[in-house]
């Protein structure tokens, strides 16, 4: 059966040289930076992202439904979908590895297509939805390895809460990152990395 974490070890396999590229990009990300990425592609991502699970997204549209300022800028962003542990002393951020996205899946689409969100990183699969949201608004969906959350922090160099302390781990956080090693999953031509490793590798009768 070829499920998520199938899925998620296919991530850190998928390697084709007539398929995928390497880029290193910084966010906040432009429609340049992602109408070049196809499925499979690996990115090495530094600069500004933002932590969010599903309760952060929820106010995020509470905000937007009720016209109110977000505590950050969407325009170019990229959502990391995360809940830190805590972090030893020195350390800017504990153990940082994505949670399953389906989470999101409901919120995703306003906040790419009506406040241009242009990036979010978790593990597992998106709904229709989302894959259409990127193709219309221009915008990705990218891979982290789940289990991994340790060695994923130390590409983290900074960390600040930003919104919502209340929510402990799923407050909204801001993070400087350097070379955060991510897989395109779903790009801006509908592709999805999930349906393609499966159909390569599923036996047929």
């Amino acid at each position: 059966m070829f499920n998520a974490t199938a899925a998620d070890i296919h991530l850190l396999n998928f390697k084709e040289e007539e398929m995928s590229k390497t880029y290193h990009l910084t966010a906040p990300l432009s429609d340049e930076d992602v109408i070049q990425l196809k499925v499979g592609d690996i990115v090495y991502l530094s600069g500004i992202i933002y932590t969010a699970r599903d309760a952060a997204h929820k106010k995020l549209i509470d905000l937007m439904d009720e016209g109110k300022e977000l505590p950050f800028d969407l325009k170019g962003s990229v959502i990391y979908f995360v809940g830190p542990t805590p972090p030893k002393p020195g350390d800017p951020i504990g153990s940082a590895g994505p949670t399953t996205s389906y989470r999101m899946d409901s919120y995703s689409p306003r906040l790419i297509n009506e406040m241009g969100q242009k990036g979010m990183i978790g593990k597992g699969k998106r709904n229709q939805e989302v894959i259409d949201a990127c193709v219309k608004s221009k915008a990705i969906y990218f891979g982290a390895t789940g289990g991994a959350g340790a060695l994923l922090a130390r590409q983290i160099k900074s960390a600040e809460v930003i919104a919502y302390p209340e929510l402990g781990p799923e407050a909204i956080r801001k993070l400087e990152v350097v070379d955060f090693p991510l897989t395109v999953v779903n790009d801006t031509y509908g592709d999805d990395l999930y349906k393609i490793g499966r159909a390569k590798y599923e036996i047929k009768d």
